[in-house]
């Protein structure tokens, strides 16, 4: 191997980073391109920024997208919006209307550039890798941060080569593919990597089919996933009419990875993924005949024009059957315009589908809940219990060609056993678009704060000890939904962060906020995989707004982890996770010299409890503890930018 040969990963990060070693498991600073909001967790951001007294955002494009709420359930969303346009307007952003598209397809529909970094507030920001960009999901206030030029800090991470050889079969699809990886894998498998997807495979594989795939390398844990740039690519860009945005990018020939999964897409299977957690993966054979009640195509992850007319080809001159409910919602307007003029809607109605606005709200919870004991069958991202809507649902994840195959037959199918025909897709050669709704820069607009729009909390320095009790004790696994749900009633008080504290960790114990808020102060004990899912910074900052002191987990999902640090809350990890399991609700601790542990560098700290005392690790970066010891990253950036 050449000294010099690099994987794509390290070509973009060598590109943008501050520093010259990116030697693996460092942690190092880099640039960030563009930027990517949505308004359930743009608000805060919008708070944030507004806090540092900046004027105008220092890099771009930075696109705020109302994409979530588009239902508009209840005044409060569309109060939000109000401030969203005018906020991001007047500093210098662009605003994407209600009802335009789901941020990660329109940001790639008008926006995204190969080589480019961009940092997210929504976890699937990793969409941009079937572009050939490093998109990452951050918590609102790295976000924030990046949008006044701060660099974003990043472990580099250990590059996995994702070889693809072969070509997919009739009714294998891209979501095949990721939950294969799922399948093999895990929702931790991931972490602390990027999928880089190599090899003769990739060539037979659209970009929006390589969007769906590296959508999803969230789902393994991933900071992020990316395909190259290559001729693909500059063709769909010329669909876009954006061809001048195209470069080539890819690895060196040569190029080495910490790890090599190979992958003949030719002997991919239909696959599914059984509830309630995205890898628990089988062949969709294996739970044919399950009746279903509702099938829902859509979301970032396949509600582009390519997975529309995947279900549109499936379902021409066939019928949905009678006890299910079937409907698609598109991932942006653009999508669904172009589904028309092929003729596409036309079949969806004809067969029995409905088409809804273009927005995430099924995805979380918001429009389209399922009925009690009912199965839904869902070409999303996630299946995460109660995510739908329904606190005790039944969410099967599968691909659109499995859907539209279901929803005829009334049942979960292997679409090789019926008679349909397999889904034959072209795409357009124009799709093209007008862009008059989304609304670029003004500084003249006034910034219009409703009451919908609340007050970041005062951050103060780490304190030099903790005492409390174990406010909770909590499992592995456990999803940022089961910190800060995602139902319509919540979501639109994301934006309020005193208001919104009360429904923290409610779906785990209803008690929990009330018992927090009464102690000020503890920690909360968790397993594996402590935060994991989506990136929203509220699952953080609602601990901070009630006084939780600590968490101590056996391991954190990577984008929770940055968020606890961000908002002053400290992260320690188990030296021996036997540990966890003395530990119960009401356990007095005590942590003496935290203060000096955290800024001399120490790499643990002793937790005293009732019956003795146990060690905990201080796994941070030097960065990591400058933010600590200030009370979070926002006070600590204030304070350096005086």
């Amino acid at each position: 191997m050449s000294p010099d040969a690099v994987t794509a990963t390290e070509r973009i990060l060598r590109e943008h980073c501050r520093e010259d070693d990116l030697a693996p498991g460092s942690t190092v600073e880099i640039d960030v391109d563009q930027v990517l909001l949505q308004d359930v967790l743009g608000p805060l951001v919008w708070m944030e920024f507004e806090a540092l007294g900046v004027d105008e955002v220092a890099t771009g494009p930075v696109v705020t997208y109302a994409d979530h709420q588009v239902y508009g359930i209840n005044e409060a969303d569309a109060d939000t919006h109000r401030y969203l346009r005018t906020v991001a307007r007047r500093h210098g952003g662009h605003f994407s209307k209600a009802g335009v598209g789901i941020c990660h397809q329109v940001h790639r529909e008008r926006f995204i550039e190969p080589g480019a970094t961009l940092l997210g507030s929504d976890s699937h920001s990793t969409t941009m890798g079937g572009f050939g960009a490093l998109g990452i999901g951050a918590g609102g206030l790295d976000v924030a941060m990046a949008m006044v030029d701060e660099p974003y800090a990043v472990d580099v991470p250990d590059v996995v080569a994702v070889e693809l050889t072969g070509e997919l079969p009739a009714w294998a699809t891209a979501k095949d593919v990721i939950l294969e990886l799922l399948r093999r894998g895990s929702v931790k498998a991931g972490i602390g990597c990027v999928y880089e997807f190599v090899g003769p495979g990739v060539d037979t594989l659209s970009v929006p089919e390589r969007c769906t795939i590296a959508n999803m390398t969230t789902e393994l844990g991933a900071t992020s996933g990316l395909f190259p740039s290559d001729e693909r690519t500059r063709e769909h860009f010329a669909r876009l009419g954006r061809e001048e945005a195209f470069r080539p990018l890819a690895a060196d020939e040569d190029a080495e990875y910490a790890e090599r999964i190979r992958v003949d897409l030719s002997g991919i299977d239909p696959l599914v993924a059984a509830p309630s957690m995205p890898d628990s993966v089988a062949p969709v054979s294996e739970y044919a005949g399950i009746d279903v009640d509702q099938v829902l195509v859509g979301s970032c992850t396949n509600g582009s024009y390519h997975d529309l007319a995947t279900v549109s080809s499936v379902v021409e001159g066939e019928t949905v059957a009678p006890n299910t409910d079937a409907i698609v919602v598109p991932a942006s307007k653009r999508s669904v315009r172009l589904l028309a003029e092929t003729g596409g809607t036309t079949a969806l109605y004809e067969a029995g589908f409905s088409v809804s606005e273009s927005t995430c709200g099924p995805c979380i919870g918001q429009g389209h809940v399922p009925a009690p004991d009912s199965v839904s069958l869902r070409a999303f991202n996630r299946n995460f219990a109660g995510r739908s809507g329904l606190e005790d649902d039944s969410v099967y994840l599968c691909s659109p060609a499995v859907a539209a195959a279901s929803a005829v037959a009334g049942e979960l199918v292997d679409p090789r056993d019926t008679d349909l025909s397999a889904p034959n897709v072209d795409l357009p050669d124009d799709m093209t678009g007008s862009d008059t709704d989304v609304l670029g820069p003004d500084p003249t607009v006034e910034v219009d704060r409703g009451e919908t729009i609340g007050v970041i909390p005062e951050q103060t320095p780490l304190v030099d000890s903790i005492a409390g009790p174990v406010l909770i004790t909590v499992g592995d696994d456990v999803t940022t939904d089961h910190i800060m749900p995602a139902s319509a009633e919540v979501m639109s008080l994301w934006s309020d962060p005193q208001a919104c504290a009360k429904y923290t960790l409610a779906r785990v114990d209803p008690d929990f906020a009330a018992r927090a808020e009464a102690a000020d102060g503890g920690v909360i004990v968790a397993g594996e995989n402590y935060g994991q899912g989506s990136s929203r910074e509220n699952a953080a900052l609602e601990l901070a707004v009630l006084g939780v002191d600590a968490v101590i987990a056996e391991s954190f999902a990577r984008i929770h982890r940055a968020n606890l640090v961000n908002f002053g809350v400290v992260p320690l990890t188990f030296h021996a996770n036997a540990d966890r399991e003395t530990l119960a609700e009401g356990d007095d601790l005590r942590i003496s010299g935290l203060r000096e542990a955290v800024g001399s560098g120490a790499k643990s700290v002793s937790v005293r409890t009732e019956s003795g005392s146990i060690a905990v690790d201080l796994a941070l970066s030097d960065a990591e503890r400058d933010v600590l010891l200030a009370g979070g990253r926002l006070r600590h950036v204030a304070e350096r930018r005086d």
